[in-house]
């Protein structure tokens, strides 16, 4: 029996509505009741967590791992490490990989290459359409019994909606959540910028906020139609939160996330054309950065994600126009949701952030993660709320580097990540 007591830590399980100062144990990898280790046969291992927050394992639904294909900017193994450096036990994988998850035998590689590779749990996704193309659908059934935890068809956005409608039934029919990347080709055009002051100012071409909420308004109304889960990924404007919070007020089966820089950032920080300001969606005006406080802070937007993009650096020095969408996301973003919705802005407490990276994923996506009790997976993230600490992205563990938040002073990390009952990284 290999044991371990974590010593006066602030529980914090929103699962099991705990929020204490208690003594946790961990047995042959799972949490135990402490009575089971009254009388051990063997040494415990004991960690001080004084000071510090024991939540379950983080989960991140949201990632770009870019294993098959682009090893360039990202192996399944190095963002596994980033992952547990930025706290998460759980990550959920998109499919725009070379060949495209679209196939049991590519979820059947992703898996067998996480099972081998990755020092947290990695959660593959299929596409919703065939290489994404956005025209038949990938054999949904097939993919539910390969395992794939939801669809989504993340960087491309399905525009017939008739199609959309038959992949929200397929999903229905085998119990997986649709996953959205909101996105109206026809209004959005050859915009890579926020259309407002600065594209007009800076000439770049506007993708404007009404591209992302004709697509949420769409899927609004086919999630009531169908009867069915679609969760909205990384939304950014203040029209996309309105209209998700009065279509929940009706109890529509609608969700949506938020990523840090879509609160950290606004579209001003474009005008030195560095391009790791460029993501899909774009960074938008302080007006859509207030929207999307609010929405978190009344609950209309449930989730926390990173949408981790890694490029290359040769592929982001390039011209604003031809530099690929995208950041980096896994080891900055528990920072930044800490420092921002917690201490800066007060949006939330403690307890709801956690809550939002562990058990509105879990729900959604069905996972049996997310929690502390008794038996559960000993998957723990330690987290200091008041740590001050740099960003500097010559430490990341990331393959790739480009994240426009290096040298940002943040407070409030993760100091400890705990996998089935071992460390797979620690500050």
């Amino acid at each position: 029996m290999s044991a371990t007591i974590m010593r006066n830590g602030r529980v914090i399980d929103p699962a099991n509505k705990r929020d204490e100062v208690i003594d946790l144990a961990i047995v042959d990898g799972r949490i135990a009741d402490l009575s089971a280790i009254r009388n051990p046969q063997s040494a415990i291992d004991e960690i001080d967590a004084s000071n510090l927050i024991v939540a379950p394992g983080l989960i991140d639904m949201h990632v770009h791992l870019r294993e098959p294909g682009f090893s360039h900017k990202e192996t399944i193994e190095s963002g596994a490490r980033a992952a547990a450096a930025g706290g998460f036990t759980t990550i959920v994988c998109m499919p725009n990989t070379s060949p495209v998850a679209d196939t049991p035998s590519t979820i059947a590689w992703i898996k067998d290459r996480a099972a081998k590779m990755a020092c947290v749990n990695v959660l593959p996704t299929s596409a919703i359409s065939k290489n994404l193309g956005g025209e038949e659908l990938a054999p949904v059934g097939s993919l539910a019994q390969a395992g794939v935890v939801a669809i989504t068809d993340d960087g491309h956005c399905i525009q017939n909606h008739e199609l959309m409608r038959r992949a929200i039934e397929y999903a229905r029919m085998v119990g997986l959540p649709v996953l959205d990347h909101c996105q109206d080709y026809s209004l959005v055009g050859n915009g890579i910028v926020h259309e407002g002051y600065w594209s007009t100012l800076l000439g770049l071409p506007g993708w404007p906020a009404a591209g992302e909420e004709a697509i949420v308004m769409r899927n609004i109304l086919l999630a009531e139609l169908c009867d069915h889960h679609v969760h909205c990924q990384h939304v950014s404007s203040a029209g996309s939160v309105r209209l998700i919070r009065e279509a929940r007020a009706r109890g529509i089966k609608i969700s949506g996330e938020v990523c840090p820089h879509h609160i950290a950032l606004t579209d001003e920080e474009i005008q030195n054309f560095d391009t790791n300001y460029k993501m899909n969606p774009p960074l938008r005006s302080q007006q859509d950065v207030d929207a999307l406080l609010d929405g978190i802070g009344d609950g209309t937007l449930s989730i926390l994600a990173s949408d981790h993009a890694p490029h290359a650096g040769f592929e982001k020095e390039v011209e604003f126009d031809a530099a690929p969408f995208g950041i980096v996301g896994l080891e900055t973003e528990l920072g930044l949701f800490l420092d921002l919705l917690v201490h800066k802005h007060r949006k939330i407490d403690i307890v709801r952030l956690i809550e939002m990276y562990t058990v509105e994923p879990a729900r959604l996506l069905k996972l049996g993660a997310g929690t502390l009790s008794i038996g559960a997976e000993a998957d723990i993230t330690l987290i200091d709320p008041e740590m001050q600490w740099t960003v500097d992205v010559a430490k990341f563990q990331s393959g790739s580097r480009n994240s426009p938040f290096d040298g940002w002073k943040l407070k409030g990390r993760a100091v400890r990540t705990i996998v089935g009952g071992k460390t797979v990284w620690k500050v």
